[in-house]
């Protein structure tokens, strides 16, 4: 290896290329039916001395031959990709910028894999996971007129290839075939420190200052990074006319994760939106502006306030199509993410309509197996369908009255028991205010309807009761009995100034309050009692989901729920059926933070829809491609002088004989226009005379 290395270092071109080939052949033979680890390590030694040596000729070669391995799988270890990663370091400039495009050469193939997925997913037929119901697919081709078949069936492709697209986008996700060299940092943190210090002290060209850029925003947004000196660094860079402004922009936007304080990236957000996103910007600016707002936004919820986001909603009025998109897709961003941020006219429909963006730092965990619901959902459905409702209602009425504990039934029938002693008091009560005067038994009415009231709304407050109430529910109850002591204790002492049946209806009313607080303790017991039952469903609900062991078919059957699912849910976006509350919501599905740092932001898709000022050859490019299935310009009249055939219709109306009065009437008019002709040429008008 060593003598092969020197001997790429001689000037002659033939022997130089001789050396390498054979470095490259002898290692892939090497590991071709089994990998050697230490015989690799030794020669990954070498290569790695003569690549960190200051000398550039060297260094240069080991490079070639590490990159060259690398990208054929020979070496595709860490070492190898570590190895790679810090050349960027190397004191040549040329190793630099090699290293630093070698990087971003796995982000442009991976964009160009996607475009080519994406132009060819509409020729390949082969995705057996499409489930479409029969009868949508016989209302798209039978139902209907001719115009609105063939509408219905150019819906239905749609969805076929919406439904295509989502499935290849799962696919991917599931298969993890996402690479890139960067992913494999040992220290990511030191390497973006690093990589920084070097750009902000180089004086490199302005394309390679942007590559740099780029490999930093996308370390950081891979490993979620917190660099908080880059984002001021790319704030003086942030301006409409600045060159490869959406690189740039771009560059921003993939160095923005959730992990990143809200408070560093504020000054820059602040200021693409003050630079790109007013009224005396051009369109183009406002529509990158807008979607970069968006980009951002979607990583980082928490930079966006109501009125920035209201102020930049109202350009979805604008009468350019850029401008007007860009706006839209940041209110279906934020119908998703925040819809109270939005006016209530802008919220449309949204799933969660209390949804708020996750707080600095918070991270959700799962609990549970994603879609395991869907299981549940369908077995319900099924229950439902096959049970009736009069026998469902009466079996959970048995086993409600089954699992309640003793204590509660006899609350239930103490409850009961005391709406009777009510009456038969009421009754006392009417009997005893018929003895008395009149004010006394309008008194004694008002009063006893008042507390029959209560103990109606208490009753009823009984039977409604949920098994899920907080202890707050409690705390309501006792200050209600407080404040019925307090109001009984008033009504007392109004009781003792007034007359004789003012007082017997007072010992009444005393002996009723007795009862309504002792029927609100009662309460309160089942209450308590209601709530320890539901504390022990609960739990024994949760041990058993915890318990369960879901098998390769359940798994099988989430995968096909969740298909179903989707195909409605696009069947009903594109208007072939009608939606209801589920399937008509949710139009944008947010994808997670982990597919997001995946991600490779495309500078392109940031001007997407801008319509381009084309330069004068452009133009006459298009204009010669339109002329190439067209033939040579050719006169109208050599045209006519060509015809082989008869005569035309035109041809043969003048030469129609003409009725024979119409004859003199046109030989009469043509005489009258003659004489008047000659009158006028004989006398000329000179002018009217001045004098006579």
């Amino acid at each position: 290896m060593e003598l092969f290395m020197e001997l790429q270092v001689i000037g002659d071109r033939a022997v130089k290329k001789l050396a390498f080939s054979h470095i490259v052949h002898s290692i892939r033979r090497m590991n071709q039916k089994h990998k050697n680890d230490t015989r690799n390590r030794k020669l990954q030694n070498i290569l790695f001395k003569f690549l960190q040596a200051e000398e550039e000729s060297r260094a240069k070669r080991a490079f070639t031959i590490l990159c060259d391995l690398h990208r054929r799988r020979v070496w595709f270890d860490e070492r190898t990709t570590n190895a790679i990663c810090d050349a960027c370091f190397h004191p040549s400039s040329r190793i630099m910028i090699a290293a630093v495009s070698f990087l971003l050469g796995y982000e442009n193939a991976e964009q160009e894999d996607d475009s080519d997925a994406s132009s060819s997913e509409d020729e390949a037929d082969q995705n057996p996971q499409i489930l479409l119901s029969k009868q949508d697919v016989y209302k798209a081709n039978h139902k209907g007129t001719a115009a609105s078949k063939k509408k219905k069936q150019a819906k239905l492709q749609r969805v076929i290839r919406s439904m295509k697209r989502q499935q290849r986008k799962s696919v991917e996700e599931a298969g993890s075939s996402y690479y890139s060299p960067l992913t494999y940092l040992k220290d990511a943190q030191g390497f973006a420190e690093k990589l920084f210090s070097r750009l902000q002290k180089c004086n490199e060209r302005f394309e390679v200052r942007m590559m740099m850029l780029k490999v930093i925003a996308r370390t950081i947004g891979l490993h979620h990074l917190v660099l908080l000196n880059f984002y001021p660094y790319l704030q003086r860079y942030v301006q409409p006319h600045q060159r490869d402004v959406t690189t740039l922009l771009a560059a921003a936007v993939q160095a923005c994760h959730d992990m990143v304080p809200p408070d560093a990236v504020e000054p820059l957000f602040k200021q693409i939106v003050n630079q790109f996103v007013h009224d005396k910007s051009r369109p183009e600016a406002i529509a990158v502006g807008l979607n970069v707002v968006r980009e951002i936004c979607m990583r980082m919820p928490l930079m966006m306030n109501e009125d920035l986001l209201q102020d930049l909603v109202l350009y979805k009025k604008s009468h350019e199509k850029a401008v007007s998109i860009a706006a839209r897709s940041l209110i279906t961003l934020f119908r998703e993410i925040c819809p109270s941020l939005l006016v209530k006219k802008d919220r449309g429909r949204p799933v969660d309509p209390k949804a708020r963006p996750k707080a600095f730092g918070e991270v959700t965990v799962a609990s549970d197996v994603p879609g395991a619901e869907l299981l549940d959902e369908n077995i319900s459905s099924e229950g439902k369908g096959s049970d009736d409702e009069s026998d469902a209602f009466d079996s959970d009425d048995e086993t409600a009255l089954q699992s309640a504990p003793p204590g509660i039934e006899e609350n239930m029938e103490g409850s009961d028991a005391n709406k009777p002693d009510a009456n038969e008091d009421t009754n006392k009560e009417d009997e005893a205010s018929d003895d008395g005067t009149d004010e006394g038994q309008d008194n004694s009415d008002n009063d006893s309807d008042d507390i029959d009231e209560e103990l109606d709304d208490d009753s009823d407050m009984d039977a409604d009761t949920d098994m899920s109430e907080d202890n707050d529910d409690d705390e309501e109850l006792k200050e209600s009995i407080n404040g019925s002591e307090d109001e009984g204790s008033d009504q007392d002492e109004d009781s003792d100034e007034g007359d004789k049946s003012n007082g017997s209806s007072s010992k009444v009313q005393k002996r009723k309050l007795s009862d309504y607080i002792g029927e609100l303790n009662a309460a309160d017991a089942s209450l308590r009692a209601l709530k320890r039952l539901a504390g022990a469903k609960k739990a024994h609900v949760s041990s058993d989901e915890t318990g369960k062991i879901l098998s390769d078919e359940d798994f099988k059957r989430i995968k096909e729920l969740k298909a179903k699912k989707e195909a409605k849910l696009a069947l009903a976006q594109h208007g072939l059926i009608k939606g209801g509350g589920d399937t008509k919501s949710a139009t944008f599905k947010m994808p997670s933070s982990d597919q997001l740092s995946r991600k490779c932001v495309d500078p392109l898709q940031l001007e997407a829809h801008i319509r381009r000022k084309m330069s004068k050859e452009e133009r006459l490019a298009m204009v010669k491609a339109g002329r190439e299935d067209r033939g040579a310009y050719v006169a109208r009249a050599a045209v006519k002088q060509k015809k082989t055939g008869g005569l035309s219709n035109k041809q043969k109306q003048h030469k129609k004989r003409m009725p024979l009065a119409a004859t003199r009437a046109k030989a009469a008019r043509s005489r009258q226009e003659k004489q008047q002709q000659r009158k006028r040429s004989g006398n000329q008008f000179r002018g009217r005379k001045a004098w006579k």
